[in-house]
């Protein structure tokens, strides 16, 4: 068995996977849903926050004990790259854990999700999302080949912390955050060549939970792993006009995103619109899929 922690602004995962003809298959995965982000102060992962990955870790580490994992690889994305004291954080979990984590770039997380989301989806041209809890990368592909990749420094929980008052977003509320991610989005250099972008490729938990809930609010004979951007408005829609029956049905789907989903498919929607997307098809891999299978290529263990 191989091993991956994912640290991520949100959640925190561990997913133990076997080698099987050169393809990692995923048997066991074990989620905490730390809300690192949440406690970054100044630019500064607070001392509750590094104790809150501290345990969480040490929890992960109860499970690795009876189970036989030859390697295992720990990452981490913006909840410990986009603060200041990075160094004090690791050298603590260090100390507390004995596990080294790998802090990633924006670029790295991107290259992995775009790396992860092959395995599970023939990808030619297109962009690809993937919203995190502290931050929103874009691969553009062209070819089988990525063109650019690009990191935006807001993701589904830091855009409710800094935008939203109360459990769901308010018109008003919705509308700030798709002005602060079209600001970032018109900061982005177009690719070097034209890329189709009518369909996007989802990765991470917001839009496998927003497939979800989309599937949900259909009713029986709703499948597949895709949906529609005018269906992800109306879910938008639904939380502005419907309050109560949105937050009931984001329970059933997600209850540990229910003040995170809404922003982060606002998120999403604004990118849609800015590219001119139509429709989201959803990989169930991504970043730890990316980052698994390129530790495990480098060392030889696939070839």
């Amino acid at each position: 068995m191989y091993g991956v922690i994912d640290l991520g602004s949100n959640t925190v995962r561990l997913v133990l996977y076997k080698v099987i003809d050169n393809t990692i298959v995923p048997k066991l995965s074990k989620k905490h849903t730390a809300g690192l982000v949440g406690y970054v102060k100044k630019r500064r992962l607070t001392p509750e926050g590094i104790q809150k990955a501290v345990d969480v870790l040490n929890d992960f580490k109860m499970i690795l004990e009876n189970v036989r994992v030859e390697r295992l690889y720990i990452f981490a994305t913006a909840s410990l790259r986009n603060i200041e004291n990075t160094l004090e954080v690791t050298s603590e979990i260090k100390k507390q854990t004995g596990f080294d984590v790998d802090v990633i770039s924006g670029r790295e997380e991107a290259v992995f999700d775009y790396y992860g989301a092959t395995q599970t989806i023939e990808m030619h041209d297109g962009l690809l999302v993937d919203i995190g809890g502290g931050s929103t990368e874009l691969v553009f592909y062209k070819d089988d080949e990525i063109i650019t990749t690009e990191s935006l420094p807001i993701g589904s929980l830091n855009a409710y912390t800094s935008f939203v008052s109360d459990l769901l977003p308010t018109a008003e509320e919705r509308k700030a955050i798709e002005k602060e991610v079209t600001a970032q989005l018109a900061s982005i250099p177009l690719p070097c060549k034209p890329i189709p972008t009518d369909i996007i490729c989802g990765v991470g938990g917001t839009i496998r939970a927003s497939c979800r809930l989309n599937h949900l609010l259909k009713g029986k004979g709703s499948t597949g792993a895709e949906y529609s951007c005018r269906d992800l408005q109306k879910m938008i829609d639904l939380a502005e006009t419907n309050r109560k029956t949105a937050i009931s049905q984001i329970l059933k789907v997600a209850p540990e995103r229910i003040h995170t989903l809404v922003p982060g498919m606002i998120i999403q929607q604004t990118i849609a619109g800015y590219y001119s997307c139509k429709t989201v098809i959803v990989s169930r891999s991504g970043v730890r899929d990316g980052y698994l299978y390129h530790k495990l290529e480098t060392a030889g263990v696939i070839q």
